[in-house]
């Protein structure tokens, strides 16, 4: 499915200046390649670009819209769009051009729907993976792959393979590795009554024996002193 057009322009290379320049005029640094192209320097709409990243996935065809005739009427897509670190800013892109007639692999996020049945009895639902590698024509890559979860119950797993695709669409990959499960609910373990500190029991243990000793020497007081009054009589 095509996405729209994109404003693009061969572009000079050889100084930082240029580059600044180019900003300075709305316009992002962007390299222009693929199987049967020969890597060309380009620049793009600043306002342009923004919009296809925040609206289109990067594996959607965008047609390029150009003065040069080189250029104007390929279709590419977003391999790679480069940030600054702090502002986010986009500091260049990367546009791969790609063959209408041949099919491609691209990476293409799972859309998980539904609420599954575990949710009830506590589970969590935990996404194993969020996105897809399927192969297709470009005009025939999908927005995303829906994952229906609502018959998942605590440990239940659904596999790649149990995935659908539209049209021509084809997974690819080796082992059929699981993309979602639904976790049981987690308990939490009461905590262990604390064990004394060793000097506590150490300090504990005589003033038990003393509390222990303490009836035998009051009856030897009372037998001393029933003693003594015999001997005055």
């Amino acid at each position: 499915m095509e996405t729209g057009e994109l404003l693009c322009e061969k572009r000079e290379t050889g100084s930082k200046g240029l580059v600044h320049r180019l900003r300075h005029q709305g316009r992002i640094p962007a390299i222009l390649y693929g199987p049967k192209t020969t890597p060309t320097p380009v620049s793009v709409s600043e306002t342009d670009l923004l919009a296809r990243v925040a609206h289109t996935a990067t594996s959607r065809i965008i047609r390029l819209k150009s003065n040069s005739a080189e250029i104007d009427g390929r279709h590419v897509i977003l391999k790679e769009v480069q940030r600054a670190p702090v502002s986010r800013k986009i500091l260049h892109a990367d546009l791969y051009e790609v063959d209408l007639s041949r099919a491609i692999r691209v990476s293409v996020p799972l859309k998980f729907v539904g609420r599954a049945a575990g949710i009830a009895a506590g589970g969590i639902l935990q996404p194993l993976e969020r996105e897809v590698e399927v192969e297709c024509l470009p005009l025939e890559i999908p927005e995303s792959v829906e994952v229906d979860v609502s018959a998942l119950g605590i440990h239940d797993v659904i596999h790649v393979s149990q995935l659908k695709f539209a049209g021509n669409v084809k997974p690819i990959y080796e082992t059929d590795y699981p993309v979602v499960t639904v976790l049981p609910p987690t308990v939490a373990e009461a905590p262990a009554a604390a064990a004394p500190a060793e000097g506590e029991a150490a300090e504990a243990a005589p003033a038990a024996e003393g509390a222990a000793a303490a009836p035998g020497t009051a009856a030897a007081k009372e037998s001393g002193a029933a003693a003594g009054g015999q001997k005055k009589g």
